[in-house]
């Protein structure tokens, strides 16, 4: 498999720049591997296709506030501040991107907020985009913490050419985010309200709850035409025993393991015994899944519509069928389903 497979041709209207009103009444394709059979749903009707004793993987990672707005010392040019991952708590060191890279240099300091009362200083320059800051800042850790959440905006994506609004802090987060630490939502669970996910429970359906923080090295474009020459960026991960107990369970009683979401099955997949069981793992995944591939865990996904040639596609490839999940983007694109972070959603069973 090449990256040119993973090509096609996706109208930007198409691309979400809204959720649906209701988290459970966006669209629902399902995609059924065995027959080649699509249909089309609204997403509160994937409880149709769930029996007692069937379970859900979720990603319960939770998304912070990871863009902010600074200015640069002396010139006030305006940079924008994109919070990747805290790397030393105690000295408060962030690696971040900066936007526009070309005006940051090591040295730099940065004033955020109305009054200044948050300045970071540039003490390294670790990428052509990235960069090492250290935050000072007087008061205690929990203080600091709180700052940057009064501070910071929720980072939906770029390609939302649009203000963030009241709506997007609490939309662009799954109901069921506890676990802070992602600078992109899960999105495939962003379809679950809480009336779904109590009519699930009622009729038996059992979650079971992983993290994976997503990063944005899930979104980095594939530069490589050979998909094997790709490296993925690392992302923290945590699988604890009661989650395997509740899918390990389920496997051996013959039950569907459904996982919500391209995290979700990358972290399951990064954890997994030489007999095809779930283990539990605290650490850093960097798996790439692309075709071929053969999937241990999880025997149907949820996931939403991916842009061209990006990883989540050719995970979804590896999972449907190159073949029958390029006829079901053709059919999506031909039905106008939405595309991306705030789009419809697809079951592969």
């Amino acid at each position: 498999m090449k990256l040119s497979n993973f090509n096609f041709n996706l109208p930007a209207e198409l691309l979400a720049e809204y959720p649906a009103e209701n988290r459970d009444e966006s669209r629902l394709m399902v995609v059924h591997r065995k027959t080649g059979e699509i249909e089309h749903k609204l997403f509160k009707d994937i409880i149709e296709y769930f029996d007692e004793g069937d379970v859900m993987v979720v990603n319960n990672t939770k998304v912070f506030p990871a863009r902010l707005y600074g200015n640069k010392e002396k010139t006030g040019a305006r940079i924008e501040v994109f919070l990747l991952r805290e790397l030393n708590a105690e000295q408060r060191l962030w690696d971040v991107l900066v936007d526009p890279a070309r005006k940051i240099r090591i040295g730099n300091k940065l004033y955020f907020g109305d009054d200044d009362s948050l300045v970071a200083e540039v003490i390294d320059n670790t990428t052509s985009r990235g960069r090492t800051l250290r935050f000072l800042y007087d008061g205690s850790y929990e203080e600091f913490r709180q700052k940057l959440v009064d501070l910071g905006e929720t980072p939906i994506p770029k390609y939302i050419n649009r203000e963030v609004n009241e709506d997007d802090a609490e939309r662009y987060q799954t109901i069921y985010a506890k676990e802070e630490g992602a600078v992109a939502a899960p999105t495939a669970g962003l379809h679950f309200s809480k009336h779904l996910m109590k009519r699930l429970e009622i009729k038996g359906i059992n979650f079971a709850e992983v993290t994976l923080h997503v990063g944005l090295g899930t979104f980095n474009p594939v530069e490589v035409e050979d998909l094997s020459k790709h490296k993925m960026d690392s992302e923290e991960i945590r699988i604890d025993q009661e989650a395997c107990d509740v899918v390990n369970k389920a496997k051996a009683n013959k039950k569907r393991v459904c996982a919500i979401g391209t995290t979700t099955m990358r972290a399951m997949e990064s954890s997994v015994s030489s007999n095809r069981t779930l283990n539990s793992f605290d650490g850093w995944t960097n798996k790439f899944i692309f075709p071929p591939y053969d999937f241990s865990v999880a025997d149907c996904m949820v996931t939403n519509f991916h842009t061209p040639k990006s990883t989540l596609l050719m995970m979804i490839s590896a999972f449907c069928g190159h073949d029958l999940m390029m006829k079901a983007y053709k059919e999506a694109i031909e039905q106008k389903y939405r595309f991306y972070s705030y789009g419809d959603a697809m079951l592969i069973l």
